[in-house]
């Protein structure tokens, strides 16, 4: 295990690093993401190794990601024995999910601490991939609230619409900022992310919902009419049963996955 040493000086900012401490918390994500011995899983952000150090004597194989190039050279020195565990010293949005190492794998798990300064990125890499099980992550708590919004609220986005496409998403607990170093000004959310096996709407190009949801969110107190005249008329709308004088957060993710389609039939 590696002793965890608190040294502000080492932080660094820039990469949104904020280590796990509570170990009452770390016991909770352990139980949450109920790892077993046959997974091949995958952790974003290691940090300092709280959870790497549960994980790894559980599971098949363990492979870390981390950025942060003094930190994995502790990492390689403290797990330097450990013949199922792999560490990677790379940027998470340049991973290949699919290949890791020189392998391929039809089905993994991921979990981690993110980096809350570019979460939704590495959440927007990862639905790229059809062989992630499931995702279990750290969010910062307004993100985690974006994800799970519901039609019609003030957090309802974007983000909710492209995420809930792919993904059931489910909220485990929240999280203090005393239960990191250094503890950052906003509190966190875990969160359970797992991808449709079955889609009740099939998307037949994902480019087409983005630029939709893109279009209607920019301004969201207009009328779909006139958010999304650039793309459809009002006879259009009216034709695809969505009432044109509805505003982007009234509709559902299955409206916006009509509308994407019959911009891809075209």
């Amino acid at each position: 295990m590696i002793k965890f040493t608190y040294n502000k000086h080492c932080v660094k900012k820039r990469l949104g690093q904020n280590f796990l401490i509570n170990n009452d918390v770390i016991n909770n994500i352990i139980s949450s993401i109920s790892p077993k011995s046959t997974d091949v899983m995958v952790e974003i952000g290691p940090g300092l190794g709280a959870l790497t150090d549960h994980i790894y004597n559980i599971v098949h194989k363990l492979f870390v990601i981390e950025y942060d190039n003094d930190l994995v050279t502790k990492l390689l020195i403290a797990y330097s024995n450990i013949k199922n565990l792999e560490i990677f010293f790379k940027n998470v949005l340049e991973f290949d999910f699919f290949r890791i190492g020189n392998n391929y794998y039809n089905s993994i798990r991921v979990f981690g601490n993110l980096p809350y300064n570019i979460s939704v990125s590495i959440l927007l890499h990862l639905f790229k991939y059809n062989n992630i099980v499931d995702i279990h992550c750290m969010f910062q708590k307004e993100v985690a609230d974006r994800l799970l919004a519901c039609p019609g609220t003030k957090n309802y986005g974007r983000l909710s619409i492209i995420s809930q496409y792919y993904c059931n998403i489910t909220r485990l607990f929240d999280v203090y900022p005393q239960s990191f170093r250094p503890i950052p000004k906003i509190n966190s959310t875990f969160l359970r992310l797992s991808p449709h096996k079955k889609y009740s709407c099939s998307m037949k190009n994902i480019k087409h919902l983005i630029k939709i949801v893109t279009l209607a969110f920019r301004n969201r107190r207009k009328i779909l009419k006139n958010s999304l005249s650039e793309l459809f008329n009002e006879n259009t709308l009216i034709n695809l049963k969505i009432n044109p004088m509805l505003r982007a957060e009234n509709l559902s993710v299955k409206q916006y996955c009509y509308l994407s389609n019959y911009i891809s039939s075209l």
